[in-house]
Formats: structure tokens, C-alpha cells, sequence
């Protein structure tokens, strides 16, 4: 039987979180934060480990309280001019084993804010020589790249405005060299974040993603 995870007063949390980003309020709900927010998706961590487990057993689905897969609610302020100590969204990421806690290891992320719900995969800001090796197995292995882009998956993130010195501007993919991210992501409703079926959703999204996660890992020289 299909559980739904996440309620209403999980955004509604978030939305007074939003207009009181303080300690004090904070503090004040933390009781709501854990039974509201954390608890629910710890769960929903738990519960989706052995479904992403199957589309790779190099992912990481770590439902701990604190430093796993999910993100702590509380912001580095340190080099900030906004100095509101927490984070109005919750997420989690499910990373490549390999990559220990290096947020731009390959894997697989989940977003959660109000009128704001993202979920998908693939690799964010990425070092330059990780994204040199990712460009050259486009290159060494064109025939794996164009069955990714013939998915028609929307490869998202920062780009470049010209292809990147050494590459050739006319090669067919000239356009795919400029990427400076490589990942995708679908928008979720909060009414389908709610629903018994958001688990389902949520692993289909990911096997969806999953051609270009396992492209970027294996360019990566990383066991998929």
C-alpha cells in the first residue's frame, strides 16, 4: 500500500520559516521542524533506498538524522550577506559512494519548497578537471552520448557562452561542450509531493535521469 511521506504542514512550516528566519522562531518550533519536516523525510529516505538501489548500487541513500542524505536546515552565513540562519527548503542528495561528501559527486537530488519542488539528477558545478573528463567521453564515446541526448533529456545547469578553448566549435556537440553543470530535473506540484504515490514519482524521475548520472559517472571512471 502507497504511503504518502510529506503533508501540507510540511510547507506551511517552510512558508512561516520564510517570514520568521529567526533563532527564536526557530527554536520555538523545533518540535514542528522534526515531526513536520525531518521525520517525514528521513523516512521517505529510508523507504526509497532499496528502490535507488536498483537502478545502482554505487548510490548512496543514507537516512541518518543529521549528515546524511539529507541537508542540514542550517546555512553557512560566514560569507553572506544574508545572515538568516536557516534554509527555507528542505533537500536530500544521493551521491556516488565514491564521492564522500563532495556535493558535486554525480547522484541524484530531491527539492523541497513552497510552489518550488524539483527533483532529478546528474552532476552540479563540477571541478574542471572532472568536466574535462566528461566532455572527452562525449567525445571518446559518441555513440553512448547520443543515445543520452536521445531521450530528450533537458540537460540543465550553467553554460558557457562559447564552446571551451581545445574543443572544436563544429563538432556536433559543440552545444553540449558549453555545459558548465550536467543534470536534469522535472518540477514537482506540492499536491503531488503530498500524495500516497510521491515515492513512485520521485524513483521514476530518477530512473528517467538515470542515462546521464551513469554517463557522468563512467566518464568519472566510477563503477555504476
Amino acid at each position: 500500500m502507497s504511503t504518502a511521506y510529506f503533508g501540507p504542514e510540511l510547507f506551511r512550516f517552510l512558508t512561516q520559516l520564510k517570514a520568521r528566519n529567526t533563532r527564536e522562531w526557530f527554536n520555538d518550533n523545533k518540535e514542528r521542524f522534526t515531526s513536520d519536516v525531518q521525520a517525514p523525510m528521513q523516512a521517505f529516505i529510508t523507504d526509497l533506498a532499496p528502490r535507488l538501489r536498483r537502478i545502482s548500487s554505487a548510490i548512496v541513500v543514507d537516512p541518518r538524522r543529521t549528515g546524511g542524505s539529507m541537508f542540514r536546515i542550517y546555512r553557512d552565513t560566514r560569507f553572506s550577506g544574508d545572515k538568516a540562519p536557516y534554509k527555507t527548503h528542505v533537500a536530500a542528495q544521493f551521491r556516488h559512494v565514491d564521492g564522500g561528501r563532495d556535493v558535486s559527486t554525480p547522484g541524484f537530488y530531491l527539492h523541497l519548497e513552497p510552489r518550488n519542488c524539483l527533483g532529478g539528477g546528474g552532476i552540479y558545478h563540477p571541478d574542471t578537471p572532472a568536466l574535462t573528463r566528461v566532455r572527452q567521453q562525449m567525445i571518446a564515446s559518441p555513440k553512448a552520448w547520443r543515445a543520452v541526448r536521445a531521450l530528450d533529456l533537458p540537460v540543465q545547469g550553467d553554460r558557457l557562452k562559447r564552446v571551451p578553448a581545445g574543443y572544436d566549435a563544429a563538432h556536433p556537440f559543440a552545444e553540449d561542450f558549453k555545459q558548465k553543470d550536467l543534470y536534469s530535473m522535472s518540477a514537482f506540484t506540492q499536491r503531488e509531493v503530498c500524495s500516497s504515490g510521491f515515492l513512485d514519482r520521485y524513483v521514476d524521475e530518477c530512473q528517467r535521469v538515470a542515462p546521464l548520472v551513469a554517463f557522468i559517472t563512467k566518464a568519472l571512471d566510477l563503477r555504476w
